[in-house]
C-alpha cells in the first residue's frame, strides 16, 4: 500500500513530460471549474461500514457542521462504550455491565450476580450476614438471599474510573466524517494525473474537542475527545492521512485548478478506473479522575463515494 501525506505526495516519482504537464494543468482548470455548481446532498450511494448505521456521504458539499449531538456514539464505529480501549472489568455473557448498581449492589464476575447487604437483616449466626443476590447479570427475576461469612470479591470496591470514563463517552456523539471530494461524481469524471481535493465537515461533533463527565459515589471522571487524524482511503493501495478537515474546493477560489493546500492527492490517480473513496476519523479520548488517567481510542468512518477517473485524451493534428 502507498501511504501518502496530507499534501498527497506520492512514495514514487510520477512520469511527466512538458506537453503532458501543460495538458494536465489545462484539463484540471476546465474540469474542476465544473464543480462550482450549487451544492446538494449526495443521494444514497455506496455503503456504510459494517455495524455502523450513522455514516454520512456528502460528496458535493460538506454541509453545515453539527452541534455537540445527542447521546450515543460512545463506542468504536458508532457502537456502545465498550470498544476501543482496555478490556472492561465487568461482563456477563459477553455484555459489558456496570460493576456497581445503586439498586443491586456490587457485581461478582465469578458467578454473574450482584450482591447487596440485605436490609433489614434477619437473624443470623455470629459472623454471618444476609446478602441480597440478583443474578444472571442483574436479572431481577433471579433474586434471592444468601447467608455469607464475608462479602464476595469486588464487593465494596470504589468506582472504576475507566468505567466512568466510558459512561461519559456514551453520553456524547462522535459523528462520522461527512466526506467530500473534487472532482465530484455529480459533475462528471476526473482525469488521470489531475489533483484530487478531499475535505470533511468541520465542527466539534466531527473533529472535537468534546467534553463530558460522569460521577458515581463521590468520584467524578472528565473526558476530552478530539480527532488526531483523518485517513482517506482512496483506493486499495493508496491512503492519504490529513491532520484536519481539509479545505473545500471552490471553482472561483484562489487555488482553482491547482492542488489542495492541506488535504489532497496532488498527483492524482495513476490510471483510469472507478475508485471507492471513504474517510475515517481517529479520535483520542483522554480521561482523568480519582488520581488516575488514561486514553480510549475511537474511530468513525464515512460512507463510500465512487469517483470516476478517465484517461486524458491528447488530440494531434
Amino acid at each position: 500500500m502507498l501511504t501518502w501525506g496530507g499534501r498527497g505526495v506520492p512514495a514514487r516519482q510520477p512520469r511527466a513530460g512538458t506537453l503532458r504537464r501543460l495538458l494536465l494543468a489545462a484539463g484540471l482548470a476546465a474540469l474542476l471549474t465544473l464543480t462550482g455548481a450549487p451544492a446538494r446532498a449526495a443521494d444514497p450511494g455506496g455503503s456504510c461500514p459494517p455495524e455502523q448505521t450513522d455514516c454520512d456521504v456528502w460528496d458535493d458539499d460538506p454541509g453545515t457542521p453539527g452541534g455537540p449531538g445527542g447521546p450515543g456514539g460512545g463506542g468504536d464505529n458508532g457502537g456502545g462504550g465498550g470498544n476501543g480501549g482496555g478490556a472492561p472489568k465487568c461482563q456477563w455473557n459477553g455484555r459489558v455491565i456496570p460493576c456497581y448498581n445503586e439498586a443491586l449492589g456490587w457485581f461478582n464476575n465469578a458467578d454473574g450476580c450482584y450482591y447487596k447487604l440485605a436490609e433489614p437483616q434477619d437473624e443470623a449466626p455470629p459472623g454471618k450476614q444476609w446478602y441480597q443476590l440478583t443474578c444472571n447479570g442483574g436479572d431481577t427475576g433471579s433474586m434471592r438471599q444468601e447467608l455469607l461469612d464475608a462479602p464476595p470479591p469486588g464487593y465494596g470496591a470504589p468506582p472504576d474510573p475507566e468505567e466512568l470514563a466510558r459512561r461519559a463517552l456514551a453520553s456524547i456523539s462522535l459523528l462520522p466524517p461527512r466526506a467530500s471530494v473534487a472532482p465530484r461524481r455529480s459533475q462528471g469524471p476526473g482525469l488521470v494525473g489531475l489533483p484530487v481535493w478531499m475535505w470533511a465537515s468541520p465542527g466539534t461533533s466531527y473533529f472535537g474537542p468534546l467534553n463530558a463527565s460522569a460521577s458515581d459515589r463521590g468520584l467524578t471522571v472528565r473526558i476530552t475527545a478530539r480527532v488526531d487524524r483523518i485517513v482517506w482511503h482512496m483506493s486499495d493501495d493508496i491512503d492519504v492521512t490529513c491532520h484536519g478537515p481539509g479545505t473545500p474546493y471552490r471553482a472561483d477560489g484562489p487555488r482553482a485548478g491547482s492542488t489542495s493546500p492541506d488535504c489532497g492527492l496532488d498527483q492524482g490517480y495513476p490510471k483510469a478506473a472507478t475508485y471507492q473513496v471513504s474517510a475515517t476519523t481517529f479520535w483520542t479520548v483522554e480521561w482523568s479522575g480519582g488520581g488516575e488517567s488514561g486514553v480510549i481510542a475511537q474511530s468513525r468512518s464515512s460512507g463510500v463515494i465512487p469517483v470516476q477517473i478517465n484517461e486524458l485524451q491528447v488530440v494531434t493534428r
